[in-house]
């Protein structure tokens, strides 16, 4: 007898049908002998519901408010399944973030699991209930709720995983797996059989929206193998895992992130320490910050650009303007009009040539290039917006990924 931890995002509990769906999964788990933890995300656009609700009443909310409103919609869904599973005649019990024991920072709408008290889970557990936890929230050292940001639910359900030393953490989604692309985008895209958590990481923090990254770091340090599967259909899912085939890829998948903004800083003062001065101020912020480009000196000055998330791109822009004497800059000019597109594969280490053949799917397809960030097994390039899934196309049929058979590997 094990322990499993089941996750279900929004579409896959959107309404009674699909919430007595995963119920019935769930009680499948149950009748094998297991201990089922089940964590839900909101219902269907409910986020997005409360988001408008907000706005209508302010439009600048705190964050500590908007955690408040936002983490509703989990309560919500962690009530109506468990009254499934109860209707169909076992034993469970609901809790909510906190209920569960799970700790968080204090960095509302963004929070980090700090630890997870698994006392109550595990008492739930040895009473034999399957217990349904809220996903996507927490509760800080002051007794506030905070949310992990969007997908948290995912980062939500391998933390438990995690804490309880879960033998599998399975992530029920709209699609049936890992694809090379996104199916919407490129209908002819291949599902992989098994990618590494490695390549995971990199698909999710660029835009992929499968899963959540901080779930994919939390699975990797901590080996907790993860299934990604469709709740409506039982096929095969990705399994995400410390090392993939033998053979690694030379590409696994093309990512395409539309929600960031290029920032760049105009006319710095070309002497040591002015990036660090300009990256120290966003950090105290905790804006993340991606992709950037410093232009080499001329006339004694230099440009500093680089991207952030839209939803930070205002703070960013309040923050360097505040600063823009201390920075000792002529000017900050932004575009929110961009994309990221990047390419991943861990075996692109061992091959040259595979940057040359991205930028030549991109000049073939007439997509100009604004920046370029590489690491190892990730390329990625700062496009138009309008270009965005042409480019995902047109690399992805350069890479022929779809000529990867159904086994993904």
């Amino acid at each position: 007898m094990g322990i499993v931890v089941q996750k279900y995002g929004g579409t896959s509990v959107a309404d009674k049908e699909r919430i007595f769906r995963a119920a019935r999964r769930a009680v499948a788990e149950y009748e094998k002998g297991n201990k089922v933890v089940v964590v839900v995300s909101a219902q269907g656009d409910t986020t997005d519901e409360l988001i408008e609700k907000a706005k209508e009443i302010n439009e600048n909310p705190s964050k500590r408010e908007m955690d408040m409103l936002l983490s509703t919609g989990e309560q919500i869904s962690i009530a109506l399944m468990a009254m499934a599973i109860e209707k169909l005649g076992y034993p469970v019990i609901s809790l909510t973030g906190w209920q569960a024991g799970i700790k968080t920072d204090s960095n509302y709408s963004n929070a980090r699991i700090k630890e997870i008290d698994t006392e109550r889970l595990q008492r739930e557990l040895d009473k034999r209930n399957i217990v349904v936890v809220a996903g996507f929230q927490g509760i800080n050292k002051y007794d506030d709720i905070t949310t992990l940001g969007r997908g948290g639910s995912d980062t939500t359900a391998v933390a438990l995983a995690a804490a309880l030393k879960a033998d599998k953490c399975e992530i029920y989604t709209d699609v049936d797996g890992v694809y090379t692309a996104d199916p919407r985008i490129v209908p002819n895209a291949s599902k992989l059989k098994e990618i590494s958590y490695d390549e995971m990481l990199e698909l999710a923090t660029l835009g992929a929206k499968v899963l959540h990254n901080r779930s994919v770091e939390l699975a990797k340090k901590y080996n907790i193998p993860l299934v990604v599967r469709s709740s409506f259909n039982d096929n095969e899912g990705t399994i995400v895992k410390e090392v993939s085939s033998v053979e690694k890829l030379l590409v696994s998948g093309v990512a395409c992130d539309k929600d960031i903004a290029r920032v760049a800083v105009i006319g710095v003062e070309n002497v040591p320490g002015k990036a660090f001065q300009i990256f120290s101020l966003l950090a105290k912020e905790n804006i993340n910050v991606d992709i950037i480009l410093q232009s080499i000196g001329r006339e004694k000055t230099k440009d500093i650009s680089f991207t952030v998330s839209k939803s930070n791109l205002k703070q960013t822009l309040d923050v360097l303007t505040k600063n823009l004497h201390v920075i000792g800059a002529k000017d900050i000019t932004y575009a929110d009009n961009v994309a990221k597109v990047s390419i991943v594969g861990a075996g692109m280490v061992n091959n040259p040539g595979v940057a040359a053949t991205m930028f030549e799917a991109l000049y073939d397809a007439g997509i100009n290039i604004e920046m370029i960030s590489t690491s190892e097994i990730k390329i990625s390039v700062l496009i138009d917006e309008k270009d965005a899934e042409k480019a995902v196309r047109a690399i992805h049929d350069k890479f022929k990924l779809h000529l990867l058979n159904s086994n993904g590997k």
